[in-house]
This record gives structure tokens, C-alpha cells and sequence, in this order.
């Protein structure tokens, strides 16, 4: 496995437990938020400012417009993107803490990836750069949470780089997935805000390029369109922002943070089966 994705498995656990943690709903709605998608979308376009539906539809990538529209910039008028983010951390830490994770892990952790993260290349990467401009609180685990956001995030919009170089859109993308059997269909269609209609017209085009079979499934061809910009995005991870801390330097990160990512899995706080695509156990 490429080490930049090696330590995707060990930040994205520590990241994703600010979306599927029960508290955080609660959180949202004591800020004034409607509910779990006004929540999320708040949270983690709290780094742009009070920033409207476009810019998120953007550079979230595959959320359906107007599910994103429901939720911004309404939320700006409940609350305000500095409490949000106070808030999404406060509850990502409370989280963390509650179900084991090591400050001292966490200390060494931050050690390694905070130059990382300060260094990286923000070029076309709109959420890193706005998670990265954001003060590195003094705690440990705060810290940590931090730059394991701010690094998924630099993943992420190569990621999403790399779609559009294959030619291929948010909508596509998540059809693909399905395709390769990595989420069930509905799920992947709903928690996404696409009509059946909206999915069945992106499987339809997808067929005509020779990417999806006739039962949904990957063709060959759309194995490999997949497969490159996987590629893509680990290289482009490595060479944008991790090339510094080496082979080496990765898997000490990832063996400093094992037992505190294992305990996280074994909490149940994190789904097995969720839209990440984070498989449920350290690579």
C-alpha cells in the first residue's frame, strides 16, 4: 500500500468521529443547526467563513445542489463559522478522549505532521488551505484532530483533482464506487441528496463510455479509470504535502497512533460500513 494512503487509514478514523459521533448532532442543534446534514455541511465549511451553497457544492464534490442549499448559508444565520468550529472541535476531542485515545500518541503524532501540514502545497487544495490557516491548539489531541482534518482534506482535493483529470463528476464518481461494490447503491444515492432519476442518467452515461456494466458493476475500463485516479491521489498526497516525513517517518506516525486508532475502531463510534469509503481496521 502507497504510505500515503497507509496514513489515510490512521488520520481519517480520528477525523470521521466528528460525523458519525451521536454527540455531535446534539452539538449542532445547541448552536442553533437543524438537525445532522445543516451540522455537517457548518462544520466543515467553517474554515471558508459564512460562504454560500456554491463553494461547498464545489469542494465537497457529490453532494446533490439543493440538499446542499437546505443547509447553507441558512446555517450562518443560526450561528456563526468561529463557533462552529470551536464547537467541531470541542466535541471531535471530547470524543477522542472518552474513548481512549493516548495524549502521548497524540503529542508524538502531532510532532511529525504539524511541519507537514505548514508545508504543504495549497495549490487548487481550497479546503486544506483553509483548515491550515487555523490556529494549532495547544492540547494534544485538539492538535492532532486538527491536522488529521487538515490532511484529509489536502487528500481530498486532490482526489477530487484527479476525478476531473479522468473527467469525471462528484455524481460519477459515487456511481463508480458503487459499481466497484465498495457501498450499496441506495445508501451511496441517498445520503448524497440524488434523485433516482439524477443517479440513473449518471449510470446511463457512464455505460455509454464503457465504464459500468449493464448490472451496475465495474467494466474492466471503469476498474482501471478508478484504480488510476487512486493512484493519482495517493501521488499527489505524497508528492503535495507528505514526501518529507519518507517511508520511514509514515510508519512511525501509524504505529504511534495503532493502539489509540484501534481502540477508536473498537468503540463502535465509527460505522464499518460508511461513505468514506475508511475500512474498518488500520492498514
Amino acid at each position: 500500500m502507497h504510505p500515503a494512503r497507509r496514513l489515510w487509514t490512521a488520520l481519517e478514523p480520528l477525523h470521521d468521529v466528528v460525523y458519525f459521533a451521536p454527540e455531535v448532532r446534539d452539538t449542532g442543534k445547541g448552536l442553533g443547526l437543524r438537525g445532522f446534514w445543516m451540522t455537517y455541511f457548518a462544520f466543515r465549511a467553517a474554515p471558508f467563513g459564512p460562504v454560500g451553497a456554491g463553494a461547498v457544492v464545489a469542494t465537497f464534490a457529490g453532494f446533490e445542489p439543493s440538499m446542499v442549499a437546505k443547509a447553507v448559508p441558512d446555517a450562518w444565520s443560526r450561528t456563526t463559522p468561529a463557533r462552529c468550529l470551536a464547537a467541531r472541535s470541542e466535541v471531535a476531542v471530547a470524543v477522542l478522549r472518552k474513548v481512549g485515545v493516548s495524549e502521548q500518541a497524540c503529542a508524538e503524532a502531532v510532532g511529525a505532521l504539524a511541519p507537514v501540514a505548514a508545508s504543504a502545497d495549497a495549490t487548487g487544495r481550497a479546503l486544506y488551505a483553509a483548515n491550515a490557516e487555523l490556529p494549532l491548539p495547544e492540547d494534544p489531541v485538539a492538535a492532532l484532530w486538527q491536522l488529521a482534518t487538515t490532511l484529509r482534506e489536502h487528500r481530498g482535493d486532490g482526489h477530487v483533482a484527479a476525478l476531473l483529470t479522468a473527467g469525471v463528476s462528484g455524481l460519477e464518481a459515487l456511481l463508480l464506487q458503487v459499481g466497484l461494490g465498495k457501498f450499496p447503491d441506495r445508501l451511496m444515492r441517498t445520503v448524497r441528496g440524488w434523485s433516482e432519476d439524477a443517479w440513473a442518467a449518471a449510470a446511463d452515461g457512464l455505460r455509454s463510455r464503457g465504464l459500468l456494466a449493464a448490472d451496475g458493476t465495474l467494466t474492466e475500463a471503469g476498474a482501471d479509470l478508478l484504480e488510476s485516479v487512486e493512484v493519482a491521489t495517493d501521488e499527489r498526497a505524497w508528492s503535495g504535502a507528505l514526501s518529507p516525513l519518507g517511508s520511514d517517518g509514515v510508519e512511525q506516525v501509524v504505529a504511534v497512533l495503532r493502539p489509540s486508532v484501534v481502540t477508536l475502531w473498537s468503540s463502535g463510534v465509527l460505522p464499518d460500513l460508511n461513505p468514506t469509503g475508511l475500512p474498518p481496521q488500520l492498514a
